[in-house]
């Protein structure tokens, strides 16, 4: 995120075409990425001309963080700072990527060993604990050797 300024009930941002062209629109927390997308649609700017755009505003997909952002998520739920510039991305894509690979996928670091395999069911700590981590950060899972991403 920037340190450029706006009014502290909204949140700055500034959108990124794969051209580099770059424009800034101000939006209030509850709104949506959908709301976005349909926003910058219906206000293109002159200066991004006609090379990016597209016939309607579903395609429009918004990137944040490397991660495409659901039509249904709004702005408050990334934890967006009002009154900051955020930077975003904004790509034409018919269709979103399966999110198979979510954040709180569990991948497991044991090694191929059964006896350990057997002390980790039998000892397993309930998995509720990462529920307190950030989500920016990797906790431990079940045991030490399970990690949450």
């Amino acid at each position: 995120m920037g340190s450029k300024s706006s009014p502290s009930d909204t949140i700055n941002l500034k959108l990124i075409l794969v051209s580099g062209k770059t424009a800034e629109f101000q939006f209030r927390p509850t709104t949506t990425a959908s709301d976005v997308a349909k926003h910058v649609f219906e206000n293109w700017p002159d200066d991004w001309g006609n090379e990016q755009r597209v016939d309607r505003y579903e395609v429009l997909r918004l990137i944040y963080q490397g991660r495409f952002l659901h039509g249904n998520v709004t702005l408050g739920a990334l934890r967006l700072q009002q009154g900051k510039t955020t930077v975003m991305h904004l790509v034409p894509r018919e269709n979103l990527p399966d999110s198979t690979d979510g954040d709180q996928k569990r991948k497991h670091k044991h090694d191929n060993n059964q006896d350990r395999t057997a002390d980790h069911i039998q000892n397993a700590i309930p998995s509720h604990r990462s529920d307190t981590a950030s989500p920016n950060s990797t906790t431990t899972g079940c045991c030490e050797g399970c990690i949450i991403l």
